[in-house]
């Protein structure tokens, strides 16, 4: 018989796993991929386990991406150094919430590559 005590959490992949494709909202709206997991995480990251470790990943990831995005578009008209910026950006804001996907639907920790930790 397993006894669960107040700090219990419920473990719920599915759910952390749609928190890391609901960034891909951003290529729909332009602001639900940073807006949905906000809420999302700020709402259910004391009842979900692993929640507030993928939540703040997920935050984290959108506002490096967002800020490297307006550095390099001043180096647009340094050789064209900024478009290969933007195109970095675009395929990593891409493929990185789908592999952490993967990563939070297996119960493992989401990977921070390119990642600067505002929120710890």
């Amino acid at each position: 018989m397993e006894v669960l005590t107040q700090n219990a959490k419920k473990v719920d992949t599915q759910l952390l796993m749609l928190t890391h494709l609901s960034q891909l909202t951003t290529y729909v709206t332009g602001f639900g991929g940073f807006v949905i997991p906000l809420i999302i995480w700020l709402t259910k990251k004391d009842e979900i386990a692993d929640m507030n470790e993928h939540g703040k990943s997920i935050i984290n990831f959108q506002i490096t991406m967002l800020l490297s995005a307006l550095l390099s578009i001043p180096l647009i008209f340094a050789f064209g150094l900024g478009i290969l910026t933007l195109i970095f950006i675009g395929v990593l804001s891409f493929v990185l919430p789908i592999v952490n996907a993967v990563r939070a639907s297996k119960g493992e920790s989401p990977s921070l590559f390119c990642t600067i930790e505002f929120i710890k």
